[in-house]
């Protein structure tokens, strides 16, 4: 006899199971980045038995959106993967004195609460006040050229079309808008080996790199106000190499730099700034040069855009929610590289994320749902 098949991953019927435990069943199934496949499934069998929703499915992605005509289309979105379990599934459901009830485990910050609201409300908001595309994406937790919104992006732009987008990455359940970009960048020295009891026969590449770090720390970073919210910049030096040994002059040295740079600059303009910053330091060096190793483009907000608007003052109403930037990058740079704006808003202590207690207040799921619904159905 051969071992029947594993029954395939199932989800409680989205319309009737509470948000709270419905993240809890997601995060109880397998996901791991690259083992999304059970959990992308049952998500889609889920979803197609709505039949108020159109279902689009590439790779372990699962789309539904609705098609009523609607003036106004939005994006939510959310990545069903998660890093690597670390003894801390299946959840569980705990008290904090502070918080009250709390969901202990994996995935619950990052980003299954997220996750479970919009399926619930794909499910229970069936007339919506805006057209609605809810897109759950795999490998967000790996490598960028793997991520499952990227690869829809690429090969079906089409799906993703919209006004607005909403992420529903871990914010506490307040609402931050587009994202700072990132650009990491390379500025070698050369110079010529010696023994370094003969210094003066050589050149020393790594002294070279003191007037560019003089330059860096001397630097004043810009607070940069986009689409209303004001982003910090950051300029700094993050890494530093160079030498052969402990009796040589080393001909050769590199020192890394982070610019996170607010989202009214695009990658051209950043590498542009960064290069006039250091255009004194490097005056007078030779055969200096400046290579961008790594880069991702920021995301605008879009809060002057009426729908985005609508949203914040229903998230707002609903739960007190701040609204602030984004420093750091999440995929909502995708979103504005196909430009539709996008905020982040979702429950949990991003703070919480891939930690091995990772938990995640209820209340903050129950919040972000009802938020969304304020917006979606405001009749309701």
């Amino acid at each position: 006899m051969t071992d029947a098949p594993a029954p395939a991953a199932t989800l409680p019927d989205l319309a009737t199971t509470d948000p709270v435990e419905l993240t809890r069943a997601l995060c109880d199934l397998p996901s791991v980045s690259g083992d999304e496949r059970a959990i992308a499934d049952a998500i889609e069998t889920a979803l197609r038995a709505l039949p108020h929703l159109e279902v689009l499915r590439d790779g372990d992605a699962v789309l539904a959106r609705t098609t009523l005509g609607r003036a106004s289309r939005v994006v939510i979105a959310g990545h069903i993967d998660t890093v690597p379990v670390q003894g801390n599934l299946p959840t569980q459901l705990r008290h904090d004195d502070a918080v009250g009830e709390v969901l202990w485990g994996r995935g619950t910050v990052d980003m299954k609460g997220g996750v479970a609201v919009a399926l619930h409300l794909a499910a229970t908001v069936t007339e919506p006040a805006v057209d609605v595309t809810y897109a759950f994406y795999d490998h967000e937790e790996v490598e960028a050229d793997k991520n499952g919104l990227g690869r829809i992006a690429r090969r079906h732009p089409a799906w993703l079309a919209a006004d607005f987008a909403i992420l529903g990455e871990p914010t506490a359940g307040h609402v931050e808008g587009g994202c700072n970009g990132t650009m990491r960048l390379e500025v070698a020295t050369t110079g010529r080996t010696a023994h370094s009891a003969r210094a003066w026969r050589g050149h020393n590449a790594i002294h070279d790199l003191a007037p560019v770090l003089a330059a860096l720390a001397a630097h004043e970073s810009e607070t940069v106000t986009v689409d209303g919210l004001d982003y910090r910049e950051g300029l700094n030096a993050v890494g530093i190499g160079g030498g052969i040994a402990g009796n040589m002059i080393p001909d050769a040295a590199v020192v890394t730099v982070n610019y996170r740079f607010a989202p009214h600059r695009d990658a051209a303009a950043a590498e542009a700034y960064v290069r006039a910053v250091l255009a004194d330091a490097l005056a007078d060096l030779p055969d200096v040069t400046i290579t961008v190793t790594d880069v991702a483009e920021g995301a605008r907000p879009g809060l002057d855009h009426t729908v985005a608007a609508a949203f914040v003052r229903a998230a707002v109403a609903a739960t007190g929610a701040e609204v602030n930037p984004k420093y750091g990058w999440t995929d909502v740079a995708r979103f504005s590289a196909l430009g539709v704006p996008a905020v982040n808003f979702g429950p949990g202590d991003p703070n919480l994320a891939h930690a091995d207690d990772e938990r995640c207040p209820t209340a903050q799921i129950t919040d972000v749902a009802a938020a969304l619904r304020a917006w979606l159905a405001p009749a309701s």
